[in-house]
């Protein structure tokens, strides 16, 4: 297995391909759930040197399928995964294992692997972060330019919905943002009730 050269190459691939009006997936969004879920896997006492790397892997791949489409692109990344990955010696067991964290991160998530939790928490970890807002915003105006949401009223909507219903799932994620995640969860509250109906 040879996880350097292959980090390499689909960065390349993502630096190269990835639309410019991918304002929040784009490999920026790639690189950050990566560190994140490296923090949380260390956190999380994962010290299996395999595991790591499958997690890192599935990180840097889960949303490459953007390159080719939007709606069901973990299906794309998984797909482009099982066409890439065996050439830097990944296994068919190891790259089973990373397509099941990409599919992991599709909402609703529903992880069925502690590595798989670990990976959904570090897609979603901006969430109870302080760079939530500038964040949130890069994700509305991705969404804007692909006509899916019309106005900022509509997407405040949109996030306490979703803020109302996602979880963390490791013990870390909660400890580390669920009080972060809540307190933006009530601002983004004020800002739709104050919105005439």
């Amino acid at each position: 297995m040879n996880p350097e050269t292959a980090e390499a190459y689909i960065l390349e691939k993502l630096a190269h391909n990835l639309s410019a009006t991918l304002y929040y997936h784009g490999i920026h969004h790639v690189r950050d759930v990566v560190d994140a879920a490296m923090r949380l896997a260390v956190a999380e006492g994962i010290n299996d040197e395999e595991a790591m790397v499958l997690l890192r892997t599935a990180a840097l791949y889960h949303d490459s399928g953007f390159i080719d489409t939007y709606r069901g692109h973990e299906e794309e990344s998984c797909r482009l995964a099982r066409q890439t990955l065996p050439r830097f010696g990944y296994t068919e067991r190891q790259i089973d294992q990373i397509c099941g964290m990409i599919m992991a991160t599709r909402i609703p998530q529903a992880p069925q692997t502690h590595l798989e939790q670990i990976i959904c928490d570090a897609d979603l970890d901006y969430l109870g972060r302080d760079d939530f807002e500038p964040i949130a915003r890069t994700l509305f105006d991705e969404l804007r330019e692909r006509e899916m949401v019309v106005d900022e009223d509509t997407w405040n909507k949109i996030q306490v919905r979703f803020l109302n219903t996602h979880q963390y799932w490791t013990p870390t994620a909660i400890a580390w943002r669920q009080a972060g995640k809540q307190a933006h969860l009530e601002k983004l509250r004020t800002l739709v009730s104050a919105q005439p109906d």
